[in-house]
């Protein structure tokens, strides 16, 4: 699954990468069909990184809700519950393939594990 929003300049070059190397996809638009708490905990334990990775920390959104300093007085729970309230605060694109998860577009870690 590749969650984006298609206005991302980021999230369309990403999708370019996926097209150009042939890797199958369903496409998930981030705002209008937001991951579930449950989803993004699913995700976040499959990732082995750390809950913040999973935040838009350049968004607006994030930058309005003063999450920088929120974030770290937040259990779990409430972060994830705040990642499921709006795909915007979630970063992207995501891909979740075969027990894979990638937050945001770096090309050398998708080619790596994508293309195993």
């Amino acid at each position: 699954m590749f969650l984006c929003y298609p206005k991302c300049t980021t999230c369309q070059k990403a999708e370019k990468w996926l097209v150009e190397h042939n890797v199958a996809y369903t496409k998930r638009h981030i705002a209008e069909q937001n991951p579930t708490a449950d989803e993004i905990r699913q995700w976040w334990q499959q990732s082995n990184l750390p809950l913040k990775r999973f935040f838009n920390t350049s968004g607006l959104m994030y930058k309005d809700l003063k999450l920088k300093d929120r974030l770290p007085e937040m259990s779990d729970d409430e972060q994830l519950e705040l990642l499921a309230s709006n795909g915007m605060l979630v970063k992207r694109p995501l891909v979740v393939a075969d027990g894979k998860v990638l937050v945001g577009f770096k090309e050398a870690e998708w080619q790596s594990i994508l293309k195993q």
